[in-house]
């Protein structure tokens, strides 16, 4: 009668020993710790007054007019991977560009994609160069 709680008190030791192993191993820290570069921007992103992804209108003329923005901008090989995914927010005709972009030049030639596309009332242009 002894032997027989003996047996399934085994399995158990066994699993916390197992358990308290893996619990006291830690993933290796690198030596050199890394701020992580976007950290300001979570902060400024935060703020009510600024523009997001989730400002983005509904309404089916600001949609085509950020889809058209999208195209024309995704079309154009000379502009590098940032420029390609600025974050592009239309509000009633009025679009906000945002993101970081390789150059002044890439800043001004999406400024002027934006532009053109039809049913735009006005840009606010907050691409940002990045270093």
């Amino acid at each position: 009668m002894k032997t027989i709680p003996l047996l399934f008190l085994i399995p158990a030791v066994l699993a916390i020993g197992c358990s308290r192993d893996r619990d006291t191993r830690q993933a290796p820290q690198s030596s050199a710790a890394v701020e992580p570069d976007n950290s300001g921007r979570n902060v400024r992103d935060r703020n009510e007054g600024t523009k997001t992804a989730g400002d983005q209108s509904e309404n089916e003329a600001d949609r085509t007019i950020t889809q058209n923005i999208r195209q024309a901008i995704t079309a154009d090989d000379s502009l590098s991977t940032n420029a390609k995914n600025v974050k592009i927010i239309t509000n009633d005709g009025t679009v906000t560009l945002r993101g970081p972009v390789k150059s002044e030049k890439e800043k001004a030639d999406i400024e002027a994609k934006a532009k053109q596309v039809a049913g735009v009332k006005s840009v606010d242009n907050q691409l940002e160069i990045a270093s």
